[in-house]
């Protein structure tokens, strides 16, 4: 999957849509049901650009493909990668579990419901809707400064009332190209 979501950054270069994803006839069952992914692109430590769907679409080596692109291309926040910053990015693929409702009358049962670096939180209310994926954790690693800062991402009114809010909580298995320079050493 590392090495798809490199060939997307290299053959997406100077495109404005993303190429389209290359056929894989003998990739395995799994690479091939619908997984929802975020790939987080990283130059010299900084955040380069961060990407995703919460809800499975595609098959995941197509989700891989597109948001690996979208990372580079497409994050609003950042201009496009160029050519010359391809070859030192570092790429995280992060696959989500299916999201899960937290039952929570409160934020503060919310908060006490939370597993610090493992959960991937989703909170929304009507068309808003903001997640931070689990490796959040290790910058905000409060979960009630985890909590506000997402709804703060949101655009969550401070007065919103917590009735009006769905919280869906995730986990995720991670792949990054600097384990996989590890290993290669």
């Amino acid at each position: 999957m590392l090495e798809l979501a490199r060939c997307s950054v290299a053959v997406g270069l100077g495109r404005h849509l993303p190429p389209r994803a290359p056929e894989h006839p003998a990739a395995s069952a799994p690479l091939l049901e619908p997984r929802a992914t975020f790939i987080t692109l990283e130059l010299e430590g900084e955040l380069r650009g961060c990407c995703g769907t919460i809800e499975p679409r595609r098959p995941l080596l197509h989700d891989v493909w597109y948001n690996a692109w979208a990372s580079a291309y497409a994050d609003p926040r950042f201009l496009p990668v160029s050519g010359a910053e391809q070859a030192a990015l570092e790429f995280t693929i992060s696959v989500l579990t299916p999201l899960e409702p937290v039952c929570a009358r409160s934020e503060a049962e919310l908060i006490a419901a939370l597993e610090p670096g493992a959960d991937g939180l989703v909170l929304a209310s009507g068309p808003a809707r903001a997640t931070f994926l689990p490796a959040v954790w290790q910058s905000l690693q409060d979960p009630r400064e985890f909590v506000a800062h997402l709804r703060c991402k949101a655009g969550f009114s401070p007065s919103l009332p917590w009735s009006e809010i769905t919280a869906l909580r995730y986990r995720t298995e991670t792949f990054t190209s600097a384990e996989d320079a590890a290993l290669a050493a």
